[in-house]
């Protein structure tokens, strides 16, 4: 079946099967490997991408449910050289151990942040609650994004002053 999918802002037309999901198209057919594949079963995380803002497991999303919306992975958040501020500060706190679930806590971490810069603990462990880390990096990680977090509402009160 032909699938149009907007990844990162630029569209695809794809001859796919009606059950690949989201994560096999992403790694398989586009070589995105940033978004990774661990348990397939919903259980780590790993393989989060957003889709229209949300949080969403690929491993379990089809990508032919994915048409007509706007899928943003890993790959898509740096401008150029610029990482995002979510991935700046997941590397200035010293977030990044091993390293595997990272892409997956920054997709969580992204979408709860687009939605509330300004996040209580409560709300930082919900919005990860779906991924996890094995090396217990969590305090690191919950301060990245409460750091990620105030940037973003700098960048988001000097962008509404200069209007």
């Amino acid at each position: 079946m032909e699938v149009n999918l907007t990844i990162n802002k630029k569209q695809y037309t794809l001859n796919l099967k009606g059950h690949e999901t989201l994560m096999e198209v992403l790694r398989e057919h586009l070589s995105l490997t940033g978004t990774k594949t661990a348990c397939q079963e919903t259980e780590c995380g790993t393989c989060t991408v957003m889709i229209n803002g949300k949080a969403v497991l690929s491993c379990i999303t089809l990508a032919a449910n994915a048409q007509g919306e706007d899928i943003t992975t890993i790959e898509g958040l740096a401008q150029g050289d610029l990482l995002h501020p979510v991935q700046q500060a997941y590397i200035d706190y010293g977030s990044v151990q091993c390293g595997f679930c990272i892409p997956g806590m920054i997709m969580s971490s992204v979408a709860l942040l687009e939605k509330n810069s300004d996040p209580t603990q409560e709300e930082i462990e919900y919005a990860l609650d779906g991924n996890i880390c094995r090396c217990a990096g969590y305090p690191k990680i919950f301060e990245a994004v409460r750091e990620a977090g105030k940037k973003m509402k700098e960048i988001a009160t000097s962008l509404r002053s200069s209007q």
